[in-house]
């Protein structure tokens, strides 16, 4: 039960904190700010009113009544970043230092009421916030969360490759995935079915858009969130990675009137990046630019990005029907992912429309035999494509604790093969700022076909991807490959990384 009294304003400026298993971010949310224990009660100071459901879960982690007293919210937002905001435990030091309890009931015995109660809980709020906190300041670009046996095993992607994160208590295994499915306004009672959602929150005073995906499997459910910052740096075409000539017969590809260029590569290999810094580019403000995506990731200002909704009945190919009478100059069309869409794109670009897209193939000379198995007539290919680049990241190398060392002997056969020669590579030794892996950041690497007319005359003959690369590689292009050597000599990533991208 709460009582109600008056809070002299200077006790604000004393406050310590009470109880490490609040947040800023809870306290914050919810206007309030526990003060003082006093008389067998916790005084806590109330901007506006206050929730019932937070002054139940005070009551209970305290385990004494609440006195509530008002505070001019000003005030009260900024004690509680005094008192909570410069937290320095970790997620591991909290699991390590709560006691959590055994939890014996299994999911399924949990009920909708309860799981809601359990993920509203104080020390559950904040060890979900402690675990996405350290993942922005990890850089992470998505947090898995994986059900295993009766507990839950957390791990951020990091550069594109996984690391191992502080794992929930076995106990707190179905109140952290509710607590993430209430923050994605997704149904907690629905546990068989995989949902999607999204949720935008402020973390370490960053804007994030975090797209939220479950997965029911044998041992549970599993989440996975991919972080995307609302404020990210949008990144230059020169600070990709690109060599001097790709990047000059890209933005060359930017002066066109019509035509498309194509992007080729996996999931997370930077061709939405790529695309966009040169929609950055070509941006004057004199031209009607619209993109189709699905998702849209960032903001673009000055496009006009249309997100495709396939359960609502807005697919690529009837979005691009409607832009195309929206008197476009540009367009950007997240992935040609089917005959219709690839057909609609190549239309656009023969009636005088610049078109970007994308392509799931593992090289660019695949992008134009892929275009065939779609249906697109070989005489339209031939007459619109003008590029395709192939595209993968690779991890830098740490500049904290990079060291010069010689390449190993296998290496060594393996550059020489490819005809070069490098007597020493930079190689990070493992520290704090790259969490010990000896990397921190990415680069790209890019193989580029300009389609000329020899490329066109193999286009019409039908003759493969296999006779294509052949003739594109004795005209000079440079193989995914080869770049990565560029950059291994440049001193920016290892031998290592490069091949492990680009083995097919």
């Amino acid at each position: 039960m709460a009582n109600r009294g008056e809070l002299a304003a200077p006790a604000l400026g004393e406050i310590s904190r009470l109880s490490d298993a609040l947040t800023a971010e809870y306290l914050e949310e919810h206007r309030l700010l526990p003060i003082a224990r006093r008389n067998g009660h916790v005084l806590v100071a109330h901007a506006g009113p206050p929730d019932p459901q937070a002054v139940a879960e005070l009551t209970e982690l305290f385990g004494a009544g609440v006195q509530l007293v008002s505070a001019p919210e000003e005030e009260l937002l900024a004690a509680v970043r005094r008192a909570y905001g410069a937290e320095g435990s970790t997620a591991a030091e909290f699991i390590a230092g709560y006691e959590f309890g055994t939890g014996d009931a299994t999911d399924d015995e949990l009920v909708a009421h309860d799981l809601e109660g359990l993920a509203n809980q104080a020390p559950v709020v904040r060890l979900v916030n402690l675990l996405l906190g350290e993942a922005v300041a990890a850089r992470a670009s998505d947090v898995h969360i994986e059900a295993e046996g009766r507990g839950l095993r957390v791990r951020y992607r990091i550069d594109g490759v996984l690391q191992e994160a502080p794992a929930p208590p076995p106990a707190l295994r179905a109140a952290v995935v509710s607590r993430l499915k209430i923050m994605a306004e997704l149904d907690i009672a629905e546990r068989r079915l995989p949902q999607d959602g999204r949720v935008r929150l402020r973390v370490d005073g960053r804007e994030l858009d975090v797209r939220v995906s479950t997965l029911p499997t044998l041992h549970g459910e599993s989440v996975v969130l991919r972080l995307l910052d609302a404020q990210h740096e949008r990144r230059r075409l020169e600070s990709l990675g690109m060599g001097d000539d790709t990047l000059a017969a890209i933005r060359q590809f930017g002066t066109r009137p019509q035509g498309v260029l194509l992007a080729t590569g996996p999931t997370g290999s930077g061709k939405t990046t790529t695309l966009y810094a040169l929609l950055e580019e070509i941006s004057s403000g004199r031209e009607k630019i619209v993109s189709v995506e699905d998702p849209v990731e960032y903001q673009l200002p000055g496009v006009a990005q249309v997100p495709v909704r396939p359960k609502g009945g807005l697919t690529f190919a009837r979005a691009l029907r409607s832009i195309l009478r929206q008197d476009p100059d540009v367009l950007l069309v997240g992935e040609m992912r089917d005959p219709e869409t690839a057909e609609i794109c190549i239309q656009a670009a023969l009636t005088g429309h610049l078109v970007l897209s994308t392509l799931h193939t593992n090289d660019a000379t695949s992008a134009l035999t892929r275009l065939l198995d779609l249906g697109v007539p070989d005489y339209l290919v031939a007459s619109t494509v003008e590029m395709v680049f192939a595209q993968r990241l690779v991890r830098k190398t740490c500049e904290a604790c990079a060291a010069v060392v010689k390449p190993a002997a296998t290496v060594r056969q393996q550059l020489a093969q490819d005809g070069w020669e490098i007597r020493q590579v930079h190689r990070g030794t493992g520290c704090e700022a790259c969490r010990g892996t000896g990397f921190r950041g990415r680069v790209a690497i890019y193989e580029l076909l300009v389609v000329d007319e020899a490329i066109r005359a193999e286009v019409l003959r039908r003759r493969g991807s296999g006779a294509i690369r052949t003739l594109a590689l004795e005209q000079g292009m440079r193989p995914l490959r080869t770049d990565g050597w560029r950059q291994v000599a440049a001193g920016l990533t290892t031998p290592e990384e490069v091949i492990r991208v680009t083995t097919a």
